[in-house]
């Protein structure tokens, strides 16, 4: 049953995603908000690095923060981030088709060097770590696309602008 959960939770999630994905501008892929905040293809490429993650939490033990970038350099071009995300799907999917129960509850763990950040069942670390992470920062790239005047499309449900369509 948890795989089954997460597999349909994984399958909607990443159609969503992508519907987003797919509304980005390339001329605004340099612009943020806020100071503090990721540019647009900063916050895109984050969508495609979480996947990646996804794709380690189900191949590996751990991940360890220590051994890759802080941050990789922001795709430019909105193709781009189609051609990895969808690239990466199908990783996802592979590893997901698989996986069964007891891999999902063996343990997985997020250190960075010495330091242990979660240590949980895969199937936890995946829901939180990978999709709902995913979930908040393509929350956050549908503001973008709404400050930017882009329409945006449904997340569960009709959006305003596809209401008004």
């Amino acid at each position: 049953m948890v795989k089954q959960l997460i597999v349909g939770d994984t399958t909607n999630e990443l159609a969503t995603t992508r519907r987003i994905l797919e509304r980005l501008s390339e001329e605004h892929m340099s612009w943020k908000p806020h100071e503090k905040s990721m540019t647009l293809g900063e916050l895109a490429t984050h969508l495609i690095n979480l996947l990646n993650w996804q794709i380690a939490i189900l191949q590996y033990p751990e991940f360890d923060l220590s051994t890759v970038p802080l941050r990789r350099k922001p795709l430019e071009k909105q193709s781009d981030v189609l051609d990895e995300f969808d690239a990466n799907i199908g990783k996802l999917k592979n590893l997901l088709a698989k996986c069964d129960e007891k891999t999902l509850g063996e343990e997985w763990t997020l250190r960075h060097g010495d330091q242990i950040i979660r240590r949980e069942p895969r199937a936890i670390a995946f829901r939180i770590f990978g999709l709902n992470h995913m979930v908040h920062h393509r929350a956050q790239l549908g503001v973008y696309l709404r400050l930017l005047d882009i329409s945006v499309p449904g997340i569960y449900g009709p959006s305003v602008d596809e209401e008004a369509q």
